[in-house]
């Protein structure tokens, strides 16, 4: 029987192997596309002031010396991360926080008042607002009905007074000396 690595077993012994370990490969990133270059791959461009670029196929070389922005390009990893395209980590997603409820007294009301309505039933809430509005109702009848008895004599000469007003400027005006058209 022949032998391969890829099969995990040595020619020695029929056992599998137990401990598999990993190979590692070193892989550089493309200048332009940002795919990984594995060995043997890719071409590596020194630029006169010394900077270095390793460039994953020829086609990217091209462009990358034709000048054409990688952004522009939708195959492009520069492309897909200013578009918010594919996996976006958690560190950039941010989280927004909820604002932390905080109560505070009302002109009018003490902090104790408000607690203390919040803390009633809703029925008892209820009576209390229809008692309230039954005062409320009272107090504006009883205030109507008090000035209309005083007002009574003063109400005449109110009228008299309305009577005499001028007419306001919005209204039929005299006509003006400067007009311009035909007379």
């Amino acid at each position: 029987s022949s032998w391969h690595p890829s099969l995990g077993i040595s020619p020695r012994s029929a056992k599998p192997e137990t401990a598999v370990s990993a190979m590692v490969i070193k892989t550089e990133l493309c200048h332009f596309t940002e795919y990984r270059i594995y060995p043997g791959r890719g071409q590596r461009f020194i630029a006169k002031d010394g900077k270095v670029s390793f460039f994953i196929t020829s086609k990217v070389d091209s462009l990358f010396h034709q000048r054409i922005k990688a952004v522009k390009l939708r195959w492009t990893q520069a492309w897909r991360r200013m578009n918010k395209k594919g996996k976006v980590d958690e560190n950039t997603k941010r989280r927004t926080r909820k604002a932390a409820k905080f109560q505070k007294a009302i002109v009018g009301m003490s902090l104790d008042d408000i607690k203390k309505k919040k803390a009633m039933k809703p029925e008892l809430r209820q009576q209390a607002k229809e008692v309230a509005a039954k005062e409320a109702k009272a107090r504006t009848t009883k205030a109507k009905s008090a000035p209309k008895a005083k007002a009574g004599a003063a109400a005449p000469k109110q009228q008299a007074k309305g009577k005499e007003k001028l007419p306001k400027a919005g209204g039929a005006a005299a006509p003006s000396k400067h007009t311009k058209g035909k007379k």
